[in-house]
């Protein structure tokens, strides 16, 4: 059984650990990340957002420099780019593949896999099997084993 999620005072963010560090300063909206980006970028994150919520409840948290998708953890951090998204994903285990950018590994179970996205048509059925993969990250199912 995984303990309750802590909540912060401040902003009220949740998190897996109670007084993990965070910046609680003010955050941009959703919009002000796409303010200066073509339309197409937001129809891609749209798309994206879609097939997270997919895999059930998420908070989708706009912060500074990132758009991070959490539940009890963030799993994928999306940054909208003028001809696309970078992102990443976090894994428990390496997962190499030509379409990650690179793969950080800071933790026997933390695994971060970095990707761009230019479309729409390349969140195919293979992506969304690794959104499917990194939400039940999210939900930190791999510590539950």
């Amino acid at each position: 059984m995984l303990p309750p999620l802590w909540r912060c005072d401040g902003c009220g963010r949740t998190f897996a650990n109670r007084n993990q560090s965070h910046f609680c300063d003010a955050k941009p909206g959703l919009d002000e990340h796409f303010a200066r980006k073509p339309p197409e970028v937001r129809l891609l994150f749209d798309a994206f957002a879609d097939a997270v919520r997919a895999c059930g409840p998420v908070d989708v948290i706009p912060e500074k420099t990132r758009i991070a998708f959490h539940v009890r953890m963030s799993f994928a951090v999306i940054m909208p780019r003028r001809d696309g998204l970078a992102g990443h994903f976090i894994f428990a285990r390496r997962v190499p593949h030509p379409r990650f950018m690179r793969i950080e590994t800071y933790s026997p179970q933390n695994h971060l896999h970095a990707f761009r996205l230019a479309r729409v048509e390349e969140i195919d059925a293979q992506f969304r099997g690794w959104i499917r993969d990194a939400y039940a990250i999210g939900e930190q199912k791999h510590l539950k084993k």
